[in-house]
């Protein structure tokens, strides 16, 4: 059954269509015979008790400056007009998200929105995390810079990070000798009242930090992200160079442990990322690694993804 999908994502105009995991998720439902419509959470509006976004219809080609054509604008009633919404914006996770996931639990599941609104807005990629502190690195989520003092002389070597940043942003590496801790602390507090999260750091990062995607609750693949030479951060939005990898042992004892969580969330596309045998973060907003995944391995998580979905309506 042809399905009608809402995709709420930032401008299309600006994505890399190599590298986007939302384009990917379009083009698999496209293939299947879906319609879909594209808008902007700007777009997004809560009028009474209804749901409406201002939607383009659009469709998809893999050609480079031209991989996109928009229909006239129309009014969708998400609640009425769609089977699925796909919320998919980029952080980071501020307020702005946190409404879109309270506008949008409206409609679900009566529409489907993936992941599960409520889900996302209760599951923060660096607090979700927390709930399983036996696979993680020592952590502490703090304001308080006599605990971040105490943290340091205590590990030496720590990750400082925006409790809420996304992409690699605002990751520090500081080594026991490194004297900017006061004074990064101080700027962090200055700009916002959210905690940071400090970490021992992982030597094992310098081999990679692996992003793990899994489907339903399930793993699927695993890409390797490795660090550019003199950077502390395996993002590939600041140089990480993806390479292909398998799952360990220990990485897939971690993803039995968390799957049915996720599962039970309804949580259907889900990235995690594991540095030396210890899981960092659940990434539950905008997980990203479909195309690396497909181009080393063949494998397209875009297909299952969609199945579950299907199964779903």
């Amino acid at each position: 059954m042809a399905l009608r999908i809402a995709v709420q994502m930032d401008p299309i105009e600006s994505i890399n269509i190599n590298g986007d995991s939302t384009f990917a998720l379009m083009l698999e439902a496209q293939a299947r015979g879906h319609a879909l419509w594209h808008y902007h959470v700007r777009n997004l509006s809560l009028r009474g008790g209804q749901v409406v976004a201002h939607a383009h219809p659009v469709t998809v080609r893999r050609e480079v400056g031209r991989h996109f054509t928009l229909g006239a604008p129309v009014e969708l009633d998400l609640g009425r007009d769609a089977d699925v919404v796909l919320m998919r914006q980029d952080p980071p996770f501020d307020m702005a998200y946190i409404t879109a996931t309270h506008i949008l639990e409206h409609i679900h599941p009566k529409t489907l929105v993936v992941n599960d609104p409520a889900a996302v807005r209760n599951a923060p990629e660096k607090l979700f995390v927390t709930h399983f502190p036996e696979l993680m690195p020592v952590t502490l989520i703090t304001a308080d810079t006599r605990e971040i003092a105490a943290f340091r002389a205590k590990h030496g070597d720590i990750i400082i990070k925006p409790l809420f940043g996304n992409g690699g942003a605002g990751v520090f590496h500081l080594r026991p000798d490194d004297p900017n801790m006061n004074s990064l602390v101080e700027m962090f507090t200055e700009r916002s009242r959210e905690p940071l999260v400090v970490q021992q750091y992982l030597p094992a990062v310098r081999q990679g930090d692996k992003r793990i995607i899994l489907v339903d609750g399930v793993a699927k693949g695993a890409i390797n992200r490795v660090p550019a030479a003199g950077e502390a951060r395996s993002n590939m939005h600041v140089g990480g160079r993806p390479e292909p990898s398998t799952l360990t042992d220990r990485e897939r004892e971690i993803c039995e442990a968390i799957g049915p969580a996720l599962r039970e969330r309804g949580m259907i596309f889900v990235g995690i990322d594991v540095i030396g045998g210890y899981l960092t973060e659940i990434n539950v907003t905008s997980p990203t690694g479909l195309q690396e995944l497909a181009r080393f391995d063949g494998v397209h998580l875009e297909r299952d993804i969609w199945n579950v979905i299907e199964a779903r309506r």
